[in-house]
């Protein structure tokens, strides 16, 4: 027996308002503690957190903690109404980019026709919050690290757009759903046990996909606008409390968010080799399977975090525009000629 529960209006978007926080924190959190508590603990031969629960795992709930217990310090010539604002603008475009992320065939947010177009729009909202952060702070160590992220995440925005639009040709569409669909329903070379992981024939794209990420997420070798040696900590250096533990989710969150998006693009999204991608099960499965992607995607981007050293801002722009973008659209001219060829 079936039981059908109909949820008014109201139930739905707070069920969807739940779900969005748990599909953003549950990631974030991980990954702080795997990557940033563990692996880099374990790349420079120490233990990393021990005391907080079993191996250091409640250390993280041990560092939220402190930092809500921390005074939240507004500077005296600070605009203290952007001031406040900025980092919940930040946090609010993470947000937004899970919506359009499919995590089953059934076990998604919001099935949009232009998901990608969409989720792509509102993670360069985050932005602004990060230039309103610098301008508002009345620091000019935060003010300069603003401009540097500002201009560093534009000039970033266009290889990562333009890695997609690969993916978008070789689809035909923008519907994030139906780009995992093609990718479990096509074939290579006529064997469709694997399904078509657009990774194998978008290589170039997945890795100007991960590089800009890492630009748009301002880590190691991008990190010019926090730059420790040159400005204490860009943007974020006259938060405290609360709202630098905002920035501190924001960051982990969009490497989640981002890691979520390169996975379904590239990597097949929530379906996996061998399971049915139309069965119920799916909808409890495919979450996972998502997961470990993003895990996978994730330990890439913070093992280049841990190794690489960081570029001068000059070297940062033209990599950016000499490098990566030519070599973008020399990739959809080729998706284009062999779409139209096979």
């Amino acid at each position: 027996m079936t039981l059908a529960v109909e949820l008014s209006y109201w139930q739905q978007s707070i069920l969807r308002t739940v779900g969005v926080l748990a599909a953003v924190l549950l990631p974030a959190g991980t990954f702080v503690y795997v990557f940033l508590f563990k692996m880099v603990s374990f790349m420079q031969s120490r233990l990393g957190p021990m005391e907080a629960g079993p191996h250091g795992s409640m250390q993280l709930f041990a560092e939220v903690g402190k930092f809500i217990q921390k005074e939240d310090i507004v500077p005296n010539r600070a605009d203290a109404r952007l001031f406040k604002a900025a980092p919940y603008l930040v946090v609010a475009a993470v947000l937004l980019v899970y919506v359009a992320v499919p995590f089953g065939p059934d076990a998604l947010f919001a099935d949009l026709d232009v998901g990608i177009f969409y989720a792509l729009a509102v993670s360069s909202v985050g932005v602004i919050g990060v230039l309103v952060a610098g301008w508002a702070s009345a620091n000019k160590y935060s003010l300069i690290g603003g401009l540097r992220a500002a201009g560093q995440l534009i000039a970033y925005e266009l290889p990562l757009v333009l890695a997609v639009i690969g993916v978008v040709i070789q689809a035909g569409t923008l519907n994030m759903q139906r780009i995992v669909m093609a990718q479990a329903e096509g074939s290579i070379f006529g064997f469709d046990g694997l399904g078509n992981p657009f990774v194998l024939t978008q290589l170039v794209g997945f890795v100007i996909f991960l590089i800009a990420t890492q630009a748009e997420l301002t880590q190691t070798p991008f990190d010019m606008p926090v730059a420790e040696s040159e400005l204490v900590t860009g943007f974020m250096t006259e938060y405290s409390g609360l709202r630098f533990l905002l920035f501190f989710i924001a960051e982990f969150a969009s490497a989640g968010a981002l890691a979520a998006l390169a996975a379904t693009l590239f990597l097949g999204g929530w379906y996996f080799p061998g399971l049915d991608p139309d069965a119920n099960y799916m909808n409890i499965v495919g979450p996972l399977v998502l997961l470990a992607k993003m895990m996978v995607i994730g330990g890439l981007i913070f093992l280049v975090r841990f190794t690489y050293p960081r570029l001068r801002e000059d070297q940062l722009q033209k990599f950016a525009w000499t490098v990566l973008i030519p070599i973008s659209l020399l990739n959809i001219l080729v998706t284009m000629v062999l779409k139209v060829a096979f």
